[in-house]
């Protein structure tokens, strides 16, 4: 089974995708907007689709009004690595004024979860969420801590997923190829709420995307949201395959490429092609697309492209 290409985060707001991305990509270096599409018809209307890159880490952003709000359990974790800053007089220092000036703009209209300061595992940590719903947590790494990307997808197991964040990341583990274990750390007794031998954190890559994966003993239960999910881009028919039968777990939430897994995780199975087709197909032939993929719960590669042929303009006329 080969590789599909790299997963990466979907988000799902309300209304505000535009000037949601439109401000996280102010914020971080190596960020930009790659495309813009609207998609018509849809249940919640016209949903405005972006695709974008924070700090090389790419995203998928949709706006549709659902009732669908970010949950604590998924954040992006933000790790400013000193050696980010090394063509600076004060490495340490450029990190610091980095990460504090990420959390006065996140802050703005948004609330402190942990407040900023200085932890055991960090100089400086704090975690945050901002004015659209959306969480972060920022930290400065530590000297000598193994290299990771800037941005990672965080993942904290809570409630009756709490205790499981080692079993669900050797199941991610374990269906896409290429994996590989990062960072294992166990709490050594309780603390709090969290239990001996739980999770306080651990990492993996997972295909070529890195996550963190941790359980949490929160007093509230935190269930994954369908607005946070995980796009896997696939080449073909017979990868859609493949991790459809892996990972759907619900068969009542599957929909539109759209599927659930047993740890409650929402995952998108679509082929690269159809994005492809979105950007280079006409308005009739985006509706059309748009209309299909409603229609279906596991996508369909070749009904897609008989769609898009057969609505408006076809490939070989363009």
């Amino acid at each position: 089974m080969s590789i599909a290409q790299s997963l990466y985060p979907r988000l799902w707001f309300d209304k505000d995708a535009i000037p949601a991305v439109d401000f996280y990509c102010s914020l971080f270096p190596e960020s930009e907007i790659i495309s813009r599409n609207a998609l018509y018809d849809t249940p919640a209307g016209v949903c405005d689709l972006v695709s974008f890159r924070l700090w090389g880490q790419r995203f998928n952003g949709l706006s549709a009004d659902t009732g669908i709000h970010f949950s604590p359990s998924t954040s992006l974790l933000i790790s400013c690595d000193p050696l980010y800053f090394s063509d600076t007089s004060d490495p340490l220092k450029a990190a610091r004024t980095f990460l504090k000036k990420l959390w006065r703009e996140l802050g703005h209209g948004g609330k402190a979860l942990i407040k900023l300061g200085r932890y055991d595992f960090s100089p400086l940590y704090g975690w945050i969420q901002d004015r659209y719903g959306l969480s972060w947590q920022l930290l400065i790494t530590r000297e000598g801590a193994a290299s990771r990307p800037p941005i990672m997808p965080a993942l904290i197991n809570t409630g009756k997923n709490y205790g499981k964040a080692a079993e669900a990341a050797a199941f991610y583990r374990s269906v896409f190829p290429g994996s590989g274990t990062g960072r294992l750390v166990l709490y050594p007794a309780d603390r709090g709420r969290n239990k001996k031998g739980t999770v306080m954190f651990s990492d993996s890559r997972i295909g070529e995307q890195w996550m963190a994966i941790l359980d949490g003993g929160m007093e509230k239960e935190h269930p994954f949201t369908e607005a946070v999910s995980f796009v896997i881009p696939c080449a073909d028919q017979t990868q859609i395959d493949y991790y459809w039968k892996k990972l759907s777990a619900f068969p009542e939430a599957e929909g539109q490429g759209r599927l659930k897994d047993r740890f409650g995780l929402f995952w998108q199975v679509v082929p690269e092609e159809l994005f492809s087709l979105m950007h280079k197909g006409d308005e009739s032939q985006k509706r059309a697309l748009t209309e299909a993929v409603l229609g279906m719960k596991k996508i369909d590669v070749d009904k897609l492209q008989r769609v898009f042929n057969t609505a408006g303009r076809t490939p070989d006329s363009m």
